[in-house]
């Protein structure tokens, strides 16, 4: 434990000093937000075993809520946060009272159709104004800090990141945590001692809702904009991605899967283009325009040498120096 607690600060600290040491802040902020996302789904998939292909609604519900209520009802920053977080946790409350009727495939149907319905709905609503997205969501100001300032903002994204993974980790320490582990891993013993299973799963899913919604709410007010990009079943995928890649069920392992997706969705492009400079092959250029398939690749790599994703493979391997020599 104290291990981890020690790495935790270390890299909370390396994050801390990264714009200091040149990395563009908008980029991390970026990924802060979508690792928060991912850890929330995490909390569902990996420690309750419920897969869902509509999270994408939570955050791009929130990110509307959140640029509308400060950008048209003049809400403070802080609250305008809190307000998209309300309204994902609200959205989780109603679509997971409808979902949690089902299980396995069908329960991830009926998310992915409730998704496509929120989907729609923004697309034809006047306050998110279609395909053109909801713009000059205003950053103000919060503590009397002003986040016009990237630096600024980057450190109170930060704050926010760093709430909601505490919020995933005394979560799953928690013994609401080991219950929602003991219904993944045998549900019908779950129900035989007396465990009311819908109502934790339930309960998981809308706190799952309102963390994916917290990382929507910040990731609109950071890019100032709300598009329907960020309410598509593709960023759903992604998500799911960035899991499988990371480490399903593991605390840091959605982290890892988010910084590489991330990384790779900006920066493949550049390499290519990089390559394509450096020997003159111009097929090179490709790569910018392929960066699903090169995900792809990496994530069949994964699938096939690291089942367990990234973190769990280096779990695993650290735990078989830890077990004592029978022989």
């Amino acid at each position: 434990m104290k291990r981890q607690v020690m790495a935790c600060l270390l890299a909370v600290i390396v994050i801390a000093l990264l714009p200091a040491l040149g990395v563009y802040p908008i980029f991390v902020m970026n990924v802060m937000c979508f690792a928060l996302f991912a850890c929330a789904f995490n909390l569902l998939l990996g420690y309750t075993g419920l897969l869902s292909f509509g999270h994408a609604a939570f955050l791009g519900g929130a990110g509307y809520a959140a640029g509308h209520a400060m950008a048209v009802w003049g809400f403070p920053t802080a609250l305008g946060i809190l307000f998209g977080t309300l309204v994902a946790t609200v959205m989780g409350l109603i679509m997971g009272a409808l979902a949690i009727r089902r299980s396995g495939i069908y329960f991830a149907m009926i998310t992915l159709a409730l998704a496509q319905m929120v989907y729609f709905y923004f697309l034809q609503a006047p306050f998110t104004h279609g395909e053109d997205g909801l713009q000059r969501i205003p950053r103000g100001s919060l503590l009397g800090l002003d986040l016009g300032h990237d630096i600024n903002l980057y450190y109170v994204v930060l704050v926010i990141f760093l709430f909601g993974f505490a919020v995933c980790w005394r979560t799953i320490k928690s013994p609401f945590g080991q219950t929602l582990k003991a219904i993944r891993e045998n549900e019908p013993r779950a129900i035989s001692l007396g465990y009311e299973v819908d109502r934790f799963k339930l309960l998981c899913f809308v706190l799952s809702a309102a963390l994916s919604g917290l990382a929507g709410a910040t990731k609109a007010v950071v890019f100032g904009s709300a598009t329907l990009s960020d309410a598509t079943w593709q960023l759903s995928g992604l998500v799911i991605l960035m899991t499988l890649i990371g480490g399903v069920g593991t605390f840091t392992g959605p982290v890892v899967g988010a910084v590489i997706v991330v990384v790779l969705e900006n920066q493949v492009g550049t390499f290519g283009h990089f390559l394509a400079m450096a020997t003159g092959i111009q097929e090179f250029q490709v790569l910018g325009e392929s960066v699903s398939i090169v995900i792809g690749l990496i994530f069949m790599i994964c699938v096939m040498a690291f089942r367990r994703g990234i973190v769990g493979e280096l779990g695993a391997y650290v735990r078989s120096f830890r077990r004592p020599n029978r022989d």
